[in-house]
């Protein structure tokens, strides 16, 4: 047995931890790039905190995905204000935008250079800029991964950059943050979350590391996910959440991902649909699809029993097996109001690019088992 495990420089997470950053921040240069969501509006308490520290503040705005070209003008405009460190806080988008920017303000060449799937790559040289993680959502534990996401409009895929030294050297997890989320994006967020630490549980790069992180996790998610979605000033189900989120990021960084988000990555390129809820339309599918595959074709696979597990940790009933924790996860999407992907123009015309850009993407690596074109064909039909 071999595996390494790996995450963010330093780890803070509690209630009301944001009063932090002021303090933490203070070394980290004279010169933020800051990197919030829609608006910044919600970053004032660290602008203030920052201020009061006599550190100069560039914001930049991620209103949606990340595209290419956003993140290269977030480049552009940190280069431009001589940026020292750079701050990300929002939501998955949001982080991920962060790394980029701080990799690339201190490594050469073009963005393409460094691109899975649709460019060159090719590793980073040299250590990013200094990089702070504020998570706003408790979805993808972007906080705590290797990688980032963007959305290249140009090719209808989403890929990643991806390298060790992308990991943040700060990441401050305050649930209190997320404690004005919608029921809607509570969801999506929270059922990505949920998805991230079953796919890493029964990931082929699963390790003994990340299997106690995952069953905590989704445990935590089981319990508290629709207490979240119904009442989102629940406290106690609102960390309960982050650290599902967190533990996530921290299990897909060391163990990898599945079938479910090897599917989610080309959909979102493809398609304006919240990745949350592509994850949510899929996983009941993906799992049935998985399991099936499995007792045909791979009848030893621990993955089977895994599967059993999670049932159980989920339902908490101790003779469940997988069916019955499938038939719970399609019951908790139905009662948090996930569509079909449907509703997001994904129709069978278009089944035959979506497999062929799933067949390349990296979480695909990670499924238990390598499905067939048609067995991947069959999770489509189902999901839409």
């Amino acid at each position: 047995m071999r595996f390494e495990f790996a995450t963010a420089g330093r780890l803070i997470f509690g209630p009301g931890t944001i009063s932090e950053i002021g303090d933490l921040a203070a070394d980290m240069g004279h010169r933020a790039f800051l990197v919030t969501g829609k608006t910044v509006d919600r970053a004032a308490p660290v602008i203030e905190q920052l201020k009061k520290q006599g550190v100069t503040i560039t914001p930049f705005s991620i209103p949606g995905e990340p595209t290419t070209d956003l993140v290269l003008a977030a480049v552009d405009s940190a280069r431009r204000d001589a940026c020292e460190f750079v701050i990300g806080m929002g939501g998955g988008s949001v982080l991920d935008a962060g790394k980029v920017v701080a990799a690339l303000l201190t490594n050469g060449g073009q963005l393409m250079d460094y691109l899975e799937v649709i460019g060159r790559g090719q590793p980073l040289s040299r250590k990013p800029a200094t990089y702070i993680a504020i998570p706003t959502t408790a979805g993808t534990g972007a906080e705590v991964t290797r990688n980032a996401v963007l959305d290249s409009p140009q090719h209808q895929v989403k890929v990643s950059m991806r390298s060790p030294l992308m990991l943040p050297d700060l990441a401050l997890i305050d649930p209190e943050l997320t404690y004005s989320i919608p029921p809607e994006i509570t969801a999506v967020t929270g059922l990505d979350a949920f998805t991230q630490l079953l796919e890493a549980f029964v990931s082929v790069h699963a390790n003994p590391l990340t299997d106690g992180i995952c069953r905590e996790g989704l445990q935590r998610a089981a319990r508290s996910l629709k207490k979240a979605y119904f009442d989102g000033n629940n406290s106690s189900a609102r960390r309960d959440m982050c650290l599902a989120s967190l533990f996530g990021g921290l299990a897909l960084a060391n163990a990898k991902l599945g079938a479910v988000h090897g599917f989610a990555g080309p959909l979102g390129g493809m398609y304006d649909a919240p990745h949350g809820a592509l994850c949510a339309g899929l996983l009941p599918h993906v799992l049935e699809v998985n399991l099936k595959a499995l007792q045909s074709r791979a009848p030893e696979s621990t993955a089977i029993n895994r599967y059993s597990e999670v049932a159980r940790i989920i339902t908490g009933r101790s003779t469940d097996r997988a069916s019955e924790g499938i038939a719970w996860i399609q019951e908790v999407c139905s009662q948090l109001q996930v569509p079909r992907l449907a509703e997001y123009g994904i129709k069978e015309a278009d089944f035959s690019a979506i497999v062929a850009k799933s067949k390349n993407a990296s979480s695909m690596k990670g499924n238990p088992i390598l499905l067939t074109e048609t067995e991947l064909l069959t999770v489509l039909k189902m999901a839409v």
